[in-house]
């Protein structure tokens, strides 16, 4: 009997080749653009792991299976994002976009809110699923909020430590930065989030085995990143 392939993979590593590609395209044709498209790609990220983080869905590695947020599936793209803008624009850059991006965060929360606090049409259909999906408890959105600012910042440090040191190791310096930052990610988010109110253990172990390994999944795209900057501005030099 064959095994039918998870259509999502199909879909994960299209977005992820397109936007390591368009970003390099523009940061080697325009590099004063390129920050500011590696921001927009970084903030959608952002967004979209907050808006799937809503429904949870069964991982299935084929030896195990567990269940976590969809928003598995995009949130290591957060720290290669980071990581994307750190090689190029360094610290500095990537501790501001951390910053411009929560602040859309911080937005989008509130339209959120704000648009929840009108009334709906009477033939609107849909205002129980709605309110349900888009009505995110306080503590969630800390949980999200606080984890994103202490992961994301500590990725961006530890690349550039990592670097300064070995700045040769494409692989290892993203790598290393993203299963740190995403270990620790999982854990604040989960205690903060659950704590009290639902079985941690299991809930911490589901997010750092599929953060880390979707995490390492797309690894070889900032390599690829890599030398395609370097490829393409030896020949420019030319």
């Amino acid at each position: 009997m064959l095994m039918v392939f998870p259509v999502v993979w199909v879909y994960w590593v299209f977005s992820l080749t397109i936007v390591t590609y368009v970003s390099a395209f523009i940061i080697n044709r325009y590099k004063e653009y390129g920050f500011a498209a590696l921001v927009a790609f970084y903030t959608i990220y952002l967004a979209a792991s907050q808006i799937v983080a809503t429904r949870l869905i069964e991982f299935d590695l084929g030896f195990y299976t567990f269940f976590a947020p969809a928003a598995v599936f995009l949130y290591p793209f957060l720290s290669q994002a980071i990581d994307m803008i750190n090689e190029v624009y360094g610290e500095k850059k990537a501790h501001i976009a951390i910053i411009i991006a929560f602040v859309t965060q911080v937005l989008l929360i509130m339209f959120i809110v704000m648009t929840n606090s009108l009334n709906p049409a009477p033939f609107f259909e849909y205002e129980t699923a709605w309110q349900s999906i888009f009505s995110q408890g306080i503590r969630i959105v800390l949980a999200s909020w606080v984890s994103f600012l202490v992961f994301q910042n500590l990725d961006a440090y530890v690349f550039a430590w990592m670097k300064s040191h070995y700045p040769k190791q494409v692989f290892l310096r993203s790598a290393s930065s993203d299963i740190l930052s995403l270990t620790l990610d999982s854990l604040i988010f989960v205690v903060l989030a659950f704590y009290g109110v639902a079985p941690l253990v299991p809930l911490i172990i589901g997010q750092i085995v599929a953060k880390n390994l979707i995490g390492l999944l797309d690894t070889p795209w900032f390599v690829w990143y890599k030398r395609y900057l370097e490829n393409n501005s030896s020949i420019n030099n030319q």
